[in-house]
């Protein structure tokens, strides 16, 4: 009879030391430091609404690193064609730093830096890009607002005139330096018990309306507009993508960017409305 009370109050031991170690094990604080990442296939790589992939697919994907205390670095990459290319391997390589608190319980303020470098590629093409943005959520609804501000920057300057000019190779403003603003506003809800994400964006570009030291520009016309109505659809840690994609950019507007800002595949404009699809890996 000893020896069966002795068993039974050793299992009990070792069943409440179970418990207590799944317990604390359940209430563990979260890691001070996580890594996540994704990477992305998608039917055409859309900057602020304007093709960087010459209209064609791009490979995509990022890495960011985000310590408790709100401060983050990362990378995001893609690949490029056409208006997008600097040359080298032709790929945009995006380094990322910031810091992210909460202001309430549902809003956040977010203030960070881009910087936009094209690895092996022409020169002067790199520049930084410093942003706020404010994040709020009211139930599966988010909406985030955010401005960016690259200050005055060779890579944003307006070298060329014209197309024409870029073509000839004949600097019209060799060194000139300027500055780059975009305002956006991106908007997401969730449709209860289903695995479909609806998703908005509109964004208000101003800046350089002629072309770069290397035939291109951030701000295309200097003044613009871009769009994009879609959904996702979540699949475990795929999720699967539609947009549709625009901006106000017309052909008249952009006449004096020809033939940069065309698709060298059938002249057509890389800034006109376009459905794109996606496929993303969560990491």
């Amino acid at each position: 009879m000893k020896f069966r009370l002795a068993t039974m109050a050793l299992m009990s031991a070792v069943s409440a030391l179970a418990a207590t170690a799944a317990h604390a094990e359940e209430t563990a604080p979260p890691p001070a430091i996580t890594i996540s990442g994704s990477a992305a296939l998608v039917s055409d790589y859309r900057f602020r609404g304007v093709s960087q992939s010459n209209g064609g697919a791009a490979v995509q994907g990022g890495i960011t690193v985000s310590h408790e205390s709100g401060a983050y670095v990362g990378f995001w990459s893609s690949n490029l064609a056409g208006w997008g290319t600097f040359g080298g391997p032709n790929l945009e390589l995006d380094l990322i730093a910031g810091y992210k608190f909460p202001v309430t319980k549902s809003v956040a303020l977010d203030v960070g830096l881009t910087f936009y470098t094209y690895p092996g590629g022409a020169s002067k093409t790199a520049f930084a890009e410093p942003y706020v943005k404010v994040s709020g959520t009211l139930g599966p609804a988010s909406v985030t607002t955010g401005v960016a501000y690259a200050p005055k920057q060779e890579a944003l300057g307006k070298w060329y005139n014209s197309g024409a000019s870029a073509v000839a190779g004949v600097y019209d403003n060799p060194g000139d330096k300027k500055d780059n603003f975009y305002l956006w506003t991106d908007a997401a809800a969730g449709i209860p018990s289903t695995p479909v994400t609806l998703k908005a964006h509109i964004g208000y570009s101003k800046g350089n309306s002629g072309l770069g030291p290397n035939g291109t520009s951030v701000a295309p016309t200097g003044k613009y507009v871009d769009w994009l109505l879609g959904a996702d659809i979540a699949l475990g840690k795929l999720t699967l993508g539609l947009a549709y994609v625009d901006t106000d950019i017309s052909d008249a507007e952009a006449l004096y960017l020809q033939p940069n800002f065309s698709s060298t595949k059938n002249g057509k404009t890389i800034a006109g409305s376009k459905f794109v699809a996606s496929i993303t890996a969560a990491f």
